[in-house]
Order: C-alpha cells, then sequence, then structure tokens
C-alpha cells in the first residue's frame, strides 16, 4: 500500500459566513505517487479544495495534513514548499521577462545557488521539452508552450506535488494534449504525485482516481470506470461525459455490440476495428 501524502479530514469552508459553505464536511485521502482527478461544474468546491491543499485559504473547521505537517497559518509556508500549482491562465504566473528568468524565479526565492540554478532551469526546461526556448519571452509563446513553461517553473523547485487547477481549460485540444503528456511523463519518471482540478471528463479519465464534488460536498469517488458507470448521474449534476463514452453508449443502444464503456477514443476505435473483421 502507498503512503497517504495528503490526509483532509470533516474540513469546512466559507467565503461568506452568511451563505452556505463552499466546503460542507469534506475528506480526502490522496497517496503518494497517484494522479488524482478532482472533478465538478462551477461551483462545486473543487477549486476551493484546490486552494486549500496549497495554504492559499485555512478551512474554517477540521484538519489538513501534507507530507506530515499539519496545514495551519504557522506552517503553510512550509507546506508549500511541498507542493507547486499551476493555474488556469499562465499569464498570470509569469514574472520573469524569459523564460530562464520565469524559471529561475522560484529557485531564487529558495535561496539556491547559481550554479545550481543553472543545472535546475536546464533539467526543468528540458523535462518539458521547452529547453530551446530560454531566451524567448514567455508572452509570445503558444498556450501550451506557456503551461510547459509554469510547469517548469514548478517543477525546478522539486516539489513532491503538483495541483493542476483548471490548467488546460484555456488550451486548445493540442495544447491540452501537450500539457497532459508532459505532466505524464513527469509522473512517470519520478513519484510525482498530480491532483488534476478538471470540469472535463475526458481528461480526468486518464487519472488514477477520480473524486467527484457537487454542492461542496463529495457526491462520489473511485476509479475512472467505477465513476463512468454513474453514467446519468454525472450528467444530472452538471458534467459532460467524454465522447467515446457517448459514443459507445448511443452504439450500443443501435444495436451495434459494444463491449465496453470505452474512456478512450483508441479503445473505441480498436473495438469496433475487432467487430468489424469478425464480420
Amino acid at each position: 500500500m502507498r503512503e497517504t501524502i495528503i490526509s483532509v479530514e470533516n474540513i469546512t469552508f466559507h467565503y461568506d459566513q452568511t451563505a452556505p459553505p463552499a466546503l460542507d464536511d469534506v475528506s480526502i485521502q490522496v497517496k503518494k505517487g497517484e494522479w488524482l482527478a478532482i472533478v465538478g461544474h462551477n461551483g462545486s468546491g473543487k477549486s476551493t479544495l484546490a486552494r486549500i491543499l496549497n495554504g492559499l485559504y485555512l478551512p474554517d473547521t477540521g484538519k489538513i495534513q501534507v507530507c506530515g505537517i499539519e496545514l495551519t497559518q504557522d506552517t503553510v509556508w512550509d507546506v508549500r514548499k511541498h507542493v507547486g500549482m499551476v493555474f488556469q491562465n499562465p499569464d498570470n504566473q509569469f514574472v520573469g521577462t524569459t523564460v530562464k528568468d520565469d524559471v529561475a524565479f522560484g529557485l531564487e526565492n529558495n535561496g539556491v545557488k547559481r550554479d545550481e540554478m543553472v543545472n535546475k532551469i536546464e533539467w526543468a526546461t528540458k523535462k518539458v521539452r521547452m529547453d530551446q526556448f530560454l531566451e524567448h519571452e514567455p508572452h509570445h509563446l503558444s498556450g501550451g508552450q506557456k503551461q510547459r513553461v509554469a510547469i517548469a517553473s514548478v517543477i525546478a523547485v522539486q516539489p513532491d506535488i503538483i495541483i493542476l487547477d483548471e490548467a488546460t481549460s484555456m488550451l486548445d485540444p493540442i495544447g491540452r494534449g501537450e500539457v497532459i503528456q508532459t505532466v505524464r511523463e513527469l509522473k512517470e519518471q519520478s513519484d510525482l504525485t498530480v491532483i488534476s482540478i478538471t470540469h472535463d471528463l475526458e481528461e480526468a479519465s486518464k487519472a488514477d482516481r477520480i473524486i467527484v464534488m457537487n454542492g461542496g460536498k463529495k457526491f462520489t469517488e473511485g476509479t475512472p470506470d467505477e465513476i463512468f458507470q454513474l453514467d446519468d448521474q454525472l450528467v444530472k449534476i452538471g458534467l459532460d461525459l467524454p465522447f467515446p463514452l457517448q459514443l459507445s453508449k448511443r452504439l450500443r443502444e443501435a444495436g451495434i455490440p459494444i463491449k465496453d464503456h470505452h474512456l478512450t477514443e483508441e479503445g473505441l476505435v480498436e473495438e469496433l476495428w475487432t467487430l468489424h473483421l469478425k464480420m
């Protein structure tokens, strides 16, 4: 069994004490090295939960531990040394005039020596395939390239956990694929823990486990296969099923004997091709 790297116990959080809570008695566990997707419609509480995990907000009640450190006002900076966050709009994260300067920013704040900093910048930008753009201005890059630079800035300080807070929602399909593939490669090459906050169930289907949020509460959790068996229940709480899953369902309704709930286009095409060869 993998060790628990994040433990959230019965947390509640209000933006306004006169309004319903944004998070209502939420408990989750995150295992070291897993990719966890937290999904939900706008207002479900998923992004609030992400910001609490990084100490941007502190819960009204409940307890959070990150890498064995209990999150409090006094420990928030210790927790942030273990957690890197990539936000929805990469332009809001850039502070340097070049890619190299931007990746260096976090290292400088952590007091990393110059020689070590140069090595870490080279390592991080190579990992995200942006090492040929070190002298480029970030604002002249494509959306996918900008997010890869934002990821390089995070991994350069080598956190244990990366939180992607709607990090692909502003990207086109190509850029989205680039970012997800980059993070997957990083995860496979190390024991990195990834938490992706998204409303895109097709993106969430690539995770090891999914937590569904609704109305500030944890609606359900499970593997992608388990979650997508819920089908219409997900639609009722405002989520769109992945296209391959919708198409699989329509094909079965049309009498085509598709066996599985396909989460990827590749899997669906492969079964259709196998079915065709048998005819």
